[in-house]
C-alpha cells in the first residue's frame, strides 16, 4: 500500500547535515574538499553581468544608422565614465555641434549600424558565497559551489522573513510562554540572535532593530505586525530577500502561541554559542522552512545517520526519509489545524478504517495523546511530524 506524505518539521539537539551553497551562475570555488570553513568565509564567488542601458543614438543626432560608426567617439569594449561624449556630429558651424554623453559608468557593449542604438553595460556585479555554518568541506562542485558538512542543533520553523546571518544565541526569557517584550532587549544586543518565548510583537524586533541585533525567533507573531514590519502584505511568495535589517523566524505559527517545549529546551541549552539562522520561507511547491542551526566542532567524527546521503535541490539534506515513508506509533507530531492547531503529541494508534469527519468527507485518522495524556482523533492531514 502507498504511503501518504505526511510534512515534517526537524527540532533535534544534534544531527549532521550537509548544505550545498551554490553560486547563481558558473564562477570560482575558493576552497577544498577537507578544509575547515567558518561561517562568514567567502567559499565561492562569480560576477554577475551588469545592467544594459540602450541609447537610441540615430535619432539624438539626427543621422542615418548606416552612418553611425561615422560619429561615434568610443567603440566596442571600450570603457565610458558617466557624462563622458559617446558620439557627436561635426557640422561646418561648431554652434550646430550635437553630443550625446554617456549616462552611466560601464563599457560600449555593440554599435548596431541596423538600429542605430548603443548598448551600454554596467560594470560586473560581484556575488560571493559564504559558508553559513562552520563545518567541513565535503564536496567541491567545480565553478559552482560547495557542501559543506556540520554538526549539531539543527531547528526548523514555521515561518520566517529576511535572508541569511550570524551571530550568538542569546535567551531572554525564562519561559516558552514569555514574551519577548521591548525591555528585555538592551543595547547589548547587537550581533546577537535573540530568543522569546511566545508571542514576537511589533515593538519588541523594532527595538531589537534598534539595538543592532541581527535576528530575533520566537513562537508566533500577528498577521498584522509581519505587515508593519513589511510596509506590505506577504502572499504566498518566497521569503528570505527582505531587506528589514535582521531576520525573524516564529517556530509555531500566526498569533499568540507558546514556544513547544522541546524547541525552547534546545535553543536555552545553546544560548551562549554561535548560531546561523536564515529567515527564507517557502510554502509552495518545493517547501523550504526558516533554519536554527548551532554548528558545533567540524572536527567530531560521527556518520551521516541522520542526513540523506544526497543534499537535496533546495541545499539542506536534512529532510527525515522516515518522514516519507509514512508515520508510526510513538512518533511526536504537531496538530497544524483547529481545533487543536498548535498542540504536541505522539501518535499513539495509526487507524486502518476510514472515518467521517464533521465535514461528512471520510478520510483516514490517526489517535494523538496530548502532552496531558489526553487523547483525541485527528485526520493525518491534520499533523505535520517532528523529528527528534
Amino acid at each position: 500500500m502507498a504511503h501518504a506524505y505526511t510534512p515534517g518539521l526537524r527540532v533535534t539537539k544534534y544531527t549532521e547535515l550537509l548544505k550545498q551553497r551554490r553560486l547563481p551562475i558558473k564562477g570560482e570555488v575558493l576552497v577544498e574538499v577537507g578544509d575547515v570553513v567558518e561561517r562568514d568565509q567567502i567559499v565561492a564567488r562569480t560576477e554577475l553581468p551588469g545592467n544594459v542601458t540602450t541609447v537610441n543614438l540615430v535619432n539624438r543626432l539626427g543621422i542615418n544608422a548606416d552612418e553611425l560608426t561615422q560619429y561615434m567617439l568610443k567603440r566596442e569594449g571600450d570603457q565610458v565614465k558617466a557624462g563622458e561624449p559617446l558620439a557627436e556630429t561635426r557640422p561646418l558651424i561648431k554652434w550646430f555641434k550635437t553630443t550625446v554623453n554617456a549616462e552611466i559608468d560601464g563599457t560600449v557593449e555593440s554599435i548596431s549600424s541596423v538600429t542605430g542604438q548603443v548598448m551600454l553595460r554596467e560594470a560586473p556585479i560581484p556575488v560571493e558565497v559564504p559558508a553559513f555554518v562552520r563545518g567541513t568541506v565535503e564536496e567541491v562542485l567545480p565553478g559552482e559551489g560547495v557542501v559543506v558538512r556540520a554538526a549539531g542543533a539543527y531547528v526548523q520553523g514555521i515561518f520566517g522573513v529576511g535572508g541569511e546571518c550570524w551571530g550568538t544565541l542569546r535567551m531572554l526569557v525564562e519561559a516558552p510562554d514569555q514574551r519577548l517584550e521591548p525591555d528585555l532587549i538592551d543595547a547589548d544586543c547587537g550581533g546577537q540572535i535573540l530568543v522569546g518565548g511566545g508571542l514576537i510583537e511589533f515593538d519588541a524586533i523594532e527595538r531589537a532593530r534598534e539595538a543592532g541585533a541581527v535576528g530575533v525567533i520566537g513562537g508566533g507573531i500577528h498577521d498584522r505586525d509581519l505587515k508593519k514590519l513589511l510596509g506590505y502584505d506577504l502572499g504566498v511568495a518566497i521569503t528570505g530577500a527582505e531587506e528589514i535589517g535582521l531576520s525573524v523566524i516564529v517556530t509555531e505559527g500566526f498569533g499568540q502561541i507558546d514556544m513547544a517545549r522541546k524547541t525552547f529546551d534546545i535553543l536555552r541549552a545553546c544560548s551562549g554559542q554561535e548560531a546561523s539562522i536564515s529567515g527564507a520561507t517557502q510554502i509552495r511547491a518545493g517547501v523550504m522552512r526558516p533554519e536554527i542551526i548551532v554548528a558545533n566542532d567540524p572536527a567530531a567524527e560521527r556518520s551521516l545517520t541522520d542526513a540523506a546521503a544526497e543534499p537535496d535541490p533546495s541545499g539542506d539534506s536534512s529532510q527525515n526519509p522516515a518522514h516519507q515513508a509514512g508515520m508510526r506509533p510513538g512518533d511526536a507530531l504537531r496538530v497544524i489545524r483547529a481545533p487543536h492547531f498548535g498542540r504536541l503529541g505522539r501518535v499513539s494508534e495509526l487507524i486502518a478504517d476510514l472515518r467521517q469527519i464533521e465535514s461528512g468527507a471520510h478520510v483516514r485518522v490517526l489517535e494523538v495523546e496530548f502532552e496531558d495524556g489526553s487523547r483525541t482523533l485527528v485526520p493525518r492531514a491534520n499533523v505535520e511530524l517532528i523529528e527528534e
